[in-house]
């Protein structure tokens, strides 16, 4: 199979420094813009989900408040309960109706942190208003954990810097908190040592806030490297997708599947010996052709014929080895090994006969000259596996049965046949479940040039 492996190839494209104790680091800058574009695009994906969060949180809280029983006086003098929820929820609602539009600018990003947790806090600070009580007893307020929920929705966009700012933020927001608490007078006399008073009245126990500080400070942290780490899989993974889905388009998928799945690096000189078929196909006369029409009718054709039967060949389990100019070269078991390799090219042979008898149809109504395809498959057991040197690398089949099938593609040119296979590859077929039909032709003895003994050899398509 030709499929080159070239890690020295293009490395500004995927790494960056490079070294002997870390060849894989990935740098962010140095990835092509295409890979680029598909991390953004995770990244709006996770803006959006952030958002939907967003509401479902401020959603919540007003569900919450407007179920719960109102326990202060009404003679309160202010309620802003309704108006914090209500700056909230109409943040929240634009906000996402712009990142569903278009890319939320980094700017837009820092101001939703500096808003998630303003306005967090604006709601817990107007407790003490609401319930009137000192500024002291909204430090004991539940709704404080929710600070974790603001912190951690940043780290779906595996962006860590969101993640310490929103940290930061949350952690001067609850240390500014606590200084309004303790700053006036009253707020003094409240602080206590006693841990006892201070969970049963409005009492400051100064350890338990730096404590609150410190737990929203560490949190940050951890979630910032872990992020910091997991970004760096991100990138490396899209990277590799985007990597295996370039190497799909040159090779084909089981080889490009072995290229990017391999759990060790793919060496020279190893091979496995499989059971598999060999079909080699061309278009004849094609030299001829190629001298009589122009370059873009040249490739315009090309194009036709192998849209017409690479599909056919990748419908019966086959995976095409090379393309030869006119020429192509699948396999069937070597890449992927199967029971039915023999029948599987059989069949496709069969079909990209009826395909190109379309095709010519086609090419007369649209009064093209006819171009003629001879095929041959052979069967037996070959060596796949990496030949080259640690610069380049290609998957290859090395074995009788190629060289069998490529004598028989020539050979079809004398026996003056579309499709030839031999005796013992329809053999092997036929137990695999291939129908040759009664009117099957066969050669006994013919001479193929290349080979030293007769070979019997069947028609598949006159």
């Amino acid at each position: 199979m030709t499929a080159e492996v070239s890690p020295s190839q293009s490395p500004d494209t995927v790494t960056a420094n490079p070294g002997p104790d870390n060849p894989s680091e990935i740098n962010y800058q140095h990835l092509p813009e295409r890979v680029k574009r598909a991390i953004r695009h995770q990244q709006d994906a996770s803006e959006i989900l952030i958002g939907w969060v967003q509401l479902a949180v401020v959603s919540l809280f007003g569900t919450l408040y407007l179920l719960s029983p109102k326990t202060f006086a009404n003679d309160a003098e202010f309620a802003p309960v309704p108006w914090v929820l209500g700056g909230y929820l109409a943040f929240s609602v634009v906000k996402l109706a712009f990142v569903h539009r278009r890319r939320a600018p980094d700017w837009l990003l820092y101001l939703s942190v500096v808003l998630d947790m303003g306005l967090l806090f604006g709601l817990i600070w107007s407790f003490h208003l609401q319930y009137m009580q000192p500024p002291t007893f909204y430090l004991k307020v539940p709704t404080l954990l929710y600070v974790f929920i603001f912190i951690a929705l940043r780290a779906l966009r595996f962006q860590a810097r969101f993640v310490v700012v929103a940290g930061l933020v949350a952690a001067a927001g609850w240390t500014l908190l606590a200084l309004y608490a303790m700053a006036g007078p009253d707020g003094v006399k409240m602080i206590t040592r006693d841990y006892i008073q201070y969970m049963t009245s409005n009492s400051v126990l100064i350890g338990a806030e730096i404590d609150k500080v410190v737990s929203i400070l560490t949190v940050t942290a951890i979630i910032a490297v872990a992020i910091s780490r997991a970004r760096h899989l991100l990138v490396r993974a899209v990277a590799e997708g985007a990597a295996a889905h370039d190497l799909s388009r040159f090779f084909a998928p089981e080889i490009a599947q072995q290229i990017t799945a391999a759990e060790q690096k793919i060496s020279i000189g190893e091979g496995q010996a499989r059971e598999a078929a060999i079909l080699f196909c061309d278009i004849r006369g094609f030299t001829v052709f190629a001298n009589t029409v122009s370059p873009t009718v040249l490739m315009a054709a090309l194009a036709e014929y192998q849209s017409r039967i690479v599909p056919i060949i990748r419908e019966h389990g086959g995976s095409i080895d090379k393309f030869m100019g006119d020429g192509i070269m699948a396999t069937f078991g070597a890449a992927v090994t199967t029971d039915s390799f023999a029948a599987d090219a059989l069949r496709a042979v069969n079909d990209i006969m009826v395909e190109v008898e379309r095709w010519n149809v086609d090419r007369v109504g649209a009064e093209k000259p006819i171009l003629r395809v001879g095929a041959a498959c052979a069967a037996g057991r070959i060596i796949f596996g990496a030949v080259g040197d640690e610069t380049r690398l290609e998957y290859t089949v090395i074995g009788d049965a190629v060289n069998l099938a490529a004598k028989l593609e020539k050979q079809t040119k004398e026996e003056v046949v579309k499709a030839l296979t031999d005796a013992k590859t329809l053999k092997i077929a036929e137990a695999q479940g291939f129908d040759a039909g009664d009117d099957i032709e066969r050669l006994a003895a013919r001479k193929v040039e290349g080979i030293d003994v007769p070979v019997d050899l069947v028609v598949l398509a006159k």
